[in-house]
């Protein structure tokens, strides 16, 4: 578990560099323990491992006050277990998640954060894929890939994203390049 708490560690601090993330700031974080853990998404949850992950990602989120928002499985089509202040007015579903409806990881969301809730969507400035479970449709217009060294969770390969502000106006248009 040592190991897996480093990389997990590593690629949070690592997007939050390379996506320039601020404080209130949200990451939404897809992942599959299953592939962690070497075997087919959906067919090896394991509470262990999501726990381990799950609370290096959180430490590094909390020292830079930026807020998770922890997609869950297909079977609860991919609601977001996510901390009440970072959605304050998102309606809520009444699930909560468990390690074979939810997933293992959106568990350890909902019994670590303070105040959980869960919503069927939120619009995340970055995000997190581990072990490809589909974490586009959670985050806003426009996604941009991002590009980690630290790119392996165990055996689960990492996808990030951050998204920038839709380009408009054309040719003649200026862009301010800090938002690029």
């Amino acid at each position: 578990m040592d190991k897996l708490t480093v990389e997990a560690k590593s690629v949070m601090q690592e997007l939050i560099a390379k996506a320039k993330l601020v404080k209130g700031d949200i990451v939404v974080i897809g992942c599959s323990t299953s592939e962690i853990l070497g075997s087919k998404i959906g067919t090896n949850s394991s509470p262990d491992t999501a726990k381990a992950v799950f609370e290096a990602m959180y430490d590094i989120a909390n020292r830079h006050g930026i807020y998770l928002a922890v997609q869950c499985c297909e079977h609860l089509n991919r609601a977001i277990v996510i901390e009440r202040d970072a959605a304050p007015n998102a309606e809520r579903v009444n699930v909560i998640p468990q390690p074979k409806a939810g997933g293992s990881f959106a568990t350890q969301a909902y019994a670590h954060f303070a105040h959980p809730i869960v919503v069927e969507e939120v619009k995340a400035d970055a995000g997190i894929d581990i072990g490809s479970t589909l974490i586009g449709m959670h985050l806003k217009k426009v996604a941009v890939p991002v590009r980690l060294q630290n790119n392996v969770i165990g055996e689960a390969t990492i996808v990030a994203a951050r998204t920038r502000p839709k380009f408009i106006g054309g040719v003649r248009a200026v862009y301010d390049q800090e938002l690029l």
